[in-house]
């Protein structure tokens, strides 16, 4: 009740705005994650059915908040970059974090039985979020970069993006994370030993060494998986430019023999009439890829992704 004796509780609450002006990273993490893949039986090393049904929340997400302008997913996390201008919740921290969490979990959780038709969801899922402030484009490239090549410390440095878009093709393509679980995999299912024993075999080694493990004892090419596994998933707001229609001739005809209006004015109308026809014959929707984001040309390609 406004003016209520009780109403000095409100004090204590903490004004939490992000900073203006610059780029918002939000990024989710699937938790305990390790028993929910269990419970429900998850293919390993990768479940398409459940990478999939990351990109359909993920996707959804994007659709309610068009602030977002890119995603990146792997496992279970997806991160996404709202644009600098972005006033969404009059960017206040913890609702933004809050909302875009739970609709997340709960588009989640809609989307269960159209992947897992057979299998009955039976231990909530859960994410944590975060988000993180970066002030220019360079910070927010080097981020996706950092997060699809997930290295390891005997590949190029987290710290150093820059070796991640000059490193060779063989390095950059493999994602650090599922090129180690892969391996993995391979060594409990088909070489049958145990996690403990995997984890030993495959401790100090590097990418080129993983390689040669799935190639020469199990026959596997790691470059010939699906890119799905390999890069990860990449969701883009593209615009999608509908040809227009000429206006009809009755719309022209009313502004142009219109006594009232000079021929300059009439003119004016009808470049507004088609620039108004234009527009709202413009509209973006959300395109999945599966491709590298380190490199340039994802970039160039798109300059509107980092624009204000």
């Amino acid at each position: 009740m406004a003016g209520s004796r009780f109403e000095y509780v409100k004090g204590f609450e903490l004004p939490d705005p992000l900073l203006p002006g610059t780029f918002l990273l939000y990024r989710l993490d699937g938790h305990s994650f390790h028993r929910l893949s269990d419970v429900h039986s998850f293919q390993k090393p990768n479940d398409e059915r459940a990478l999939k049904l990351m990109d359909h929340a993920a996707r959804d997400l994007m659709d309610e908040y068009t602030d977002i302008v890119v995603a990146f997913g792997e496992s279970d996390e997806f991160s996404f970059l709202l644009r600098k201008s972005t006033t969404l919740y009059n960017r206040r921290h913890a609702k933004i974090v809050t909302t875009l969490t739970s609709y997340f979990t709960a588009s989640y959780v809609l989307h269960w039985p159209e992947y897992f038709p057979d299998t009955p969801l039976r231990y909530p899922p859960s994410f944590d979020g975060r988000i993180v402030l970066y002030p220019s484009e360079k910070e927010v490239r080097d981020y996706f970069a950092w997060r699809q090549a997930d290295s390891e410390h005997r590949s190029p440095s987290a710290s150093n993006p820059y070796a991640y878009r000059h490193a060779p093709d063989s390095l950059v393509a493999a994602h650090i994370n599922n090129l180690y679980n892969t391996v993995f995999w391979a060594l409990v299912q088909q070489g049958e030993q145990s996690t403990k024993d995997a984890h030993e075999a495959l401790r100090g080694t590097v990418s080129s060494q993983k390689h040669e493990i799935l190639f020469n004892r199990f026959g596997i090419n790691y470059n010939l998986l699906p890119e799905r596994f390999r890069k990860g998933s990449v969701l883009v707001r593209e615009e999608v430019k509908e040809d227009s229609d000429p206006l009809p001739s009755s719309d022209v005809e009313s502004s142009t023999e219109n006594p009232n209006f000079p021929d300059s004015e009439a003119k004016v109308i009808q470049r507004t009439k088609e620039k108004k026809s234009k527009k709202a014959r413009t509209r973006t929707h959300v395109v999945l890829y599966h491709c590298d984001i380190i490199r340039d040309p994802f970039w160039n390609e798109r300059p509107w992704l980092l624009c204000a």
